[in-house]
C-alpha cells in the first residue's frame, strides 16, 4: 500500500469513527432524557434544554472529526 492509500484509509477511519461515536451518544442522550422526563414530568423543560446543549456538543465532535479528516 502506497502513501496515498494509507492517507485515504486514515481519512476514512477518522470520518467513520467520528460519525459513529456522536450518533451513539445522541441516541443515548435522547433515550435517557426521555426516560428522565417520564419519571419527572415537571422537570421536562430543564431536561430538554440540557439535552439540546449536550447533543450540540456531541455533534461538534463529528464536525471536529470532519475537519481533521480534511487536514490530513
Amino acid at each position: 500500500m502506497d502513501a496515498e492509500g494509507i492517507g485515504l484509509l486514515a481519512k476514512a477511519s477518522t470520518i467513520a469513527i467520528g460519525g459513529i461515536a456522536p450518533a451513539i451518544a445522541i441516541g443515548l442522550i435522547g433515550s435517557k432524557g426521555l426516560e428522565a422526563m417520564g419519571r419527572n414530568p415537571e422537570a421536562a423543560p430543564r431536561i430538554q434544554s440540557s439535552m439540546i446543549l449536550v447533543a450540540a456538543f456531541a455533534e461538534a465532535i463529528a464536525v471536529y472529526a470532519l475537519v481533521i479528516a480534511f487536514m490530513v
